[in-house]
């Protein structure tokens, strides 16, 4: 604990302070964080949707710029890890719990209520799938490499701490050492608990959905939620005192290798044709639609709530992800040219999110609209939670394939959880490569105390709401990071040129 910042001691005071409101009985906690989100999204969903598309022209900008040779690190550092290695830490860490929890309960609920169309129609299929696209393609990926970018460079090629105050120095100068800097640090760490603490409630509500739909006796309650925290929170604790090329590094390649193994199996034994064609031409329109969809909100229409439901959400969802999916990408991306780092970054995680979707998603419109399965009466009644489980039941071997998505949940909680553990533990040690066990542990309680108290509080819309509460100032911060790396990608420029 000898090199824990002012950063560490504020931001535990900050999250303690948060967890014990929550348990104080009869708190006010929920009805304050409804009162900020519903001011952030009716004032400010245009500054979401903006910023999204902002990080991802300037991450297509990046690709195809002169800086794009430039190496994330010396000029004779290489990569540590493999390509599949790599994309699949950078996968676990990224959305892993949330393609399994949203794979198919997205696309049905997009089906029956789409924006601005009649549901239940082929159109509303296409619309459905189309936006599920959208909301885990490429902006998200894009907010990821953004800050993932950032610190690689400033961290590998510049020698600066790998937090997100050093980001800034260019434009802060020595301001970033001062309270200036702190202030940004512990933004970070704030987005961080409360993006990470929404996955794993939503890890813990799909576990016990599972559990509770594949075996009778167990119900899906909040009391079987926590003692799943309690239960993962011990697993991934063990995992993280072993280290980023341990613990992280073989559960990744297990995760990545049970979701293709899942993937494939529901592929063939699905509407496999539907499932391709759908893949292939939801693809097309995805890319066609692409720059109407990342402006297009209704300003004619007095309800905006699809919106805010949905695609403000998830850039608030992403952009609080931002610090934990960036510190770790960069950490594990040393010795990449930016070129590399950006496109692998933003196309594999991409494609892969559009065929998951294809194959669950593909499958749960499938029944519904040629087989009239009737998926979303149990969803409706159940909860999101259950639609991967209630759409294996139309299929072979239906309990063996819940218990294997059960099994992946878990194990992508444990490496979400993993992961951030050692981000915050960096983000609050000045950024250290190796943040102690100590740090790391309590890190991890607080984690996962905050993921509790959120579903006590409040359930999935608590989650929801401390997502898009915690992104608003991180947002701005990356727009300054941006012109930030701007600034010091145009005066390498120009030391090389002489």
């Amino acid at each position: 604990m000898k090199k824990i910042s002012p950063v560490f001691t504020i931001s535990i005071f900050i999250t303690g302070v948060f967890i014990l409101w929550g348990i104080i009985p009869n708190s006010n906690l929920d009805k304050v964080t409804q009162a900020i989100q519903g001011i952030l999204l009716k004032k400010f969903g245009w500054f979401y949707m903006l910023s999204a598309t902002l990080f991802l022209v300037f991450a297509i900008f990046m690709i195809f710029s002169k800086y794009g040779n430039i190496r994330l690190g010396k000029d004779t550092d290489r990569p540590a890890y493999s390509y599949l290695t790599w994309f699949a830490m950078l996968f676990s860490a990224g959305m892993g719990i949330g393609l399994v929890f949203w794979g198919v309960a997205e696309p049905m609920f997009h089906f029956y209520t789409p924006p601005f169309i009649e549901g239940q129609t082929a159109e509303a299929a296409r619309t459905a799938m189309r936006y599920s696209f959208f909301h885990w393609g490429l902006h998200p990926w894009a907010i990821y490499a953004v800050i993932g970018l950032a610190l690689a460079y400033f961290q590998f090629r510049k020698d600066h701490p790998g937090v997100i105050s050093s980001l800034l120095r260019p434009i802060l100068g020595d301001k970033v050492n001062g309270p200036i800097g702190v202030l940004v640090d512990c933004v970070a760490v704030f987005a961080t608990v409360f993006g990470v603490a929404t996955s794993l409630g939503l890890g813990a509500i799909q576990i016990s959905g599972g559990i509770s739909h594949t075996f009778t006796g167990v119900e899906n309650t909040f009391t079987t939620q926590l003692i799943i925290i309690g239960i993962v929170t011990v697993l991934f604790m063990l995992s993280a005192q072993t280290g980023i090329n341990k613990g992280i590094k073989y559960l990744s390649n297990l995760n990545i290798f049970l979701a293709i193994a899942l993937l494939l199996f529901l592929l063939f034994i699905g509407p496999t044709n539907f499932i391709l064609d759908l893949f292939t031409t939801t693809l097309g329109s995805y890319l066609q639609n692409l720059p109407s969809m990342s402006f297009r909100l209704s300003p004619f229409y007095q309800d905006m709530t699809w919106f805010q439901d949905w695609t403000i959400f998830y850039w608030a969802w992403w952009i609080a992800w931002a610090p934990f999916v960036g510190t770790f990408i960069a950490r594990i991306s040393k010795g990449r040219t930016i070129r590399e780092f950006v496109l692998g970054v933003l196309l594999v995680p991409t494609i892969f999110g559009a065929l998951w979707f294809s194959v669950f998603g593909g499958t749960g419109i499938y029944l519904e609209f040629f087989q009239q399965k009737n998926l979303i009466e149990v969803i409706n009644a159940k909860g999101s939670e259950v639609a991967l489980f209630t759409m294996f039941e139309n299929f072979p071997l239906s309990s063996v394939l819940s218990m294997i998505a059960i099994f992946l949940i878990s194990t992508f909680f444990i490496t979400s959880a993993d992961s951030a553990t050692f981000v915050l533990g960096m983000q609050t040690t000045n950024g250290s490569l190796n943040p102690s066990n100590k740090v790391k542990f309590v890190w991890g309680i607080i984690q996962s105390s905050t993921a509790a108290i959120l579903l006590w509080t409040g359930g999935l819309e608590a989650l929801q709401r401390a997502s898009i509460i915690a992104a608003f100032p991180f947002a701005i911060i990356m727009i300054l990071i941006v012109i930030s790396l701007f600034r010091a990608l145009n005066k390498e420029k120009l030391a090389e040129s002489k």
